[in-house]
């Protein structure tokens, strides 16, 4: 119905604003789900960290925040850290800085031994050396004072709170966004922090129907380690009764075969294809450098983001592959696959560069290379086409990328260059590579944050349900490897981007210690569930014991003349509860030598 489509979108859109209240999304109780615990309790977490200055201060985001507020309350310390700002935030240095400290993935040699003979080349060489001596001076006594400091300590306490139990119940769910190979894929909201993502549900029975367990696994350990603006990044990993689930960022402006088809002519306008394939260029040279071959390079896994920048989607596929040890496997999507996959051949980072081709050709015709849209064929025909046939080239195509040539020796990107050689080919001249990695360069389409980019909630196909599959121990040792919580760096981004960080990370008055972070104060107790409370028993010691005799609902109560006793009509006490000698029921106070006591609850809950 046209009806439910309309409220499933709403629905979205509404939580995408931040649901339009104060809390910007999070719970009524998001400071109860957050709330530190004491120091004392992070004690064993203090004495098992690894203590790495560079993951504790400037690879983890929190971390890095707190060690700079340490910093800030010693002048010599906050000099040093203006110092390194002030390096850092010159956009063409950035890079090299970071690959100095091994911070992100390094620079081609060859290109980084050029720019450092070059006059401009040898002062960001210099840089490069003074960025590295004060982080070398900043990882040894400052270091050594800030973990034995409240911000340390506080530090802990936020590690506390990212090693949470992550279940069903810390989102919300919102509607279907789309299909993957296991289950559906749709919205969801993290209560605490009202923070949108795709949950992507792998079902536990088709997956092991079609014996997928290593797949999945593979898919969620790469995902954890790649860190790149150009590859969606895995959140949460957790399980539920049926399925598994892995959160992802939440690209709210589709995928690109929904813009390339469903949005007015086919194909796009040669700066935005440009764009899209720079920014993929730059996902693949990530995955890449760490050994990562991506192997299903379409359309449907190149999802836009709300600012239009994109990102490389569905690792499924993806495979590490040894140093010097080229791989061999028939895996990819018909019409996307590289001739040396076809043929069964040993390969490296080769077919990625191909798809790459393939999707700078659709992008600009409008239509795949070697099918056309709808076209009914058979999937050896297809192949056939991709080893033996030429691709047709139209007015639209002003240069040649050689990113489809069938040898893949002869190809653009397979070469010593690798990505540098893609990166400079003419059909990039118009792109700044060092913005573009920096996040700063504009796009040249940006989605309506009133859209739904993607299917109407009853065109996207169900999935059959599984049937003749039982679980057993071996697939809850599966689950249990899969099912990890939080992932660190995205989880402390989550928390300062929706400023639950400035909310909640507080100090006392000129910087002292809050109760939570005082050694001599004892922790609070936990609190109570809120019907805990409701139906707490308030113990009062009487001067003699009531006895009860309980019939039914008649409750009587035998009393010293001298005796005041509160007695306490409620449908839930329980029989036992009555006959416990210290028992105080509260409601009807009595001083007598003998009291009856009715209590009619006719229309209440047993």
């Amino acid at each position: 119905m046209e009806l439910e489509n309309i409220v499933a979108n709403t629905v979205l859109l509404k939580a995408r604003e931040g649901g339009g209240g104060k809390r910007k999304g999070r719970s009524k109780k998001w400071k109860e789900i957050l709330r530190f615990p004491h120091i004392s309790q992070c004690t064993e977490l203090g004495n098992s960290i690894d203590r790495d200055y560079m993951s504790l201060c400037e690879k983890q985001p929190i971390g890095r925040l707190l060690f700079r507020l340490y910093c800030e309350t010693r002048p010599e310390l906050l000099r040093c850290i203006h110092l390194l700002d002030a390096m850092v935030t010159h956009t063409h240095t950035h890079t090299l800085l970071n690959a100095s400290l091994g911070l992100n993935s390094h620079p081609n040699s060859t290109n980084h031994v050029h720019c450092c003979l070059s006059p401009q080349g040898f002062n960001l060489f210099v840089c490069c050396l003074f960025f590295r001596a004060l982080h070398d001076y900043l990882r040894r006594a400052p270091f050594s004072d800030y973990q034995n400091s409240m911000y340390f300590d506080r530090f802990l306490q936020w590690k506390m709170l990212e090693r949470q139990p992550i279940t069903k119940d810390t989102f919300r769910q919102y509607r279907v966004l789309g299909k993957g190979g296991f289950g559906e894929v749709c919205a969801c909201q993290v209560r605490a922090t009202g923070k949108m993502y795709a949950c992507k549900k792998l079902e536990k029975k088709r997956i092991k129907k079609r014996k997928g367990e290593s797949m999945a696994l593979n898919e969620k350990q790469i995902l954890e380690k790649v860190n790149s603006r150009f590859v969606v990044s895995l959140a949460y990993a957790y399980e539920t009764k049926d399925a598994l689930c892995l959160v992802l960022t939440l690209m709210n402006g589709g995928d690109l075969k929904f813009h390339i088809y469903s949005m007015g002519t086919p194909g796009f306008e040669k700066d935005r294809v440009q764009f899209y394939a720079a920014q993929i260029c730059c996902g693949l040279d990530h995955l890449h450098q760490e050994s990562i071959v991506y192997r299903d390079l379409k359309p449907e896994n190149i999802l836009l983001d709300d600012n239009g920048h994109i990102r490389i989607s569905d690792l499924g596929l993806a495979i590490k592959v040894p140093e010097g040890d080229p791989i061999r496997g028939r895996v990819g999507t018909v019409g996307y696959m590289a001739p040396e996959v076809i043929n069964n051949e040993r390969y490296g980072m080769s077919p990625d560069w191909w798809g790459l081709g393939c999707l700078i050709y659709e992008m600009t015709a409008g239509r795949s290379p070697f099918r056309a849209r709808k076209e009914r064929v058979k999937r050896e025909e297809v192949e056939k086409r991709v080893q033996e046939g030429e691709e047709e080239y139209s007015d639209k195509f002003t240069e040649d990328t050689q990113l489809l040539t069938k040898d893949p020796k002869q190809r653009l990107g397979c070469t010593t260059d690798g990505s540098t050689g893609v990166k400079a080919h003419c059909f990039f001249r118009n792109i700044n590579f060092k913005r573009l990695e920096a996040g700063i360069q504009e796009p040249s389409f940006v989605p309506d944050p009133r859209a739904v980019y993607c299917k109407d909630v009853l065109d996207i196909e169900q999935f059959s349900t599984v049937k003749g599959v039982n679980l057993d121990q071996t697939d809850n040792d599966f689950y249990f490897k899969f099912s990890t919580g939080c992932v660190s760096i995205p989880w402390q981004h989550e928390m300062i981007d929706t400023e639950c960080f400035s909310d909640l990370n507080v100090f006392g008055p000129q910087a002292t210690r809050t109760p939570d972070l005082d050694w001599n104060t004892p922790p609070e107790p936990p609190r109570r569930s809120l019907l805990d409370r409701i139906f707490r028993r308030h113990v009062r010691t009487q001067t003699h014991t009531p006895t009860y005799s309980v019939s039914h609902r008649v409750y009587t109560a035998q009393l010293h003349p001298h005796t005041d006793t509160e007695i306490t009509q409620s449908p839930f006490l329980s029989l036992s509860t009555l006959q416990h000698p210290e028992v105080s029921i509260a409601n009807s106070r009595v001083s007598s030598c003998s009291v009856n006591s009715v209590d009619s609850m006719s229309n209440s809950a047993p």
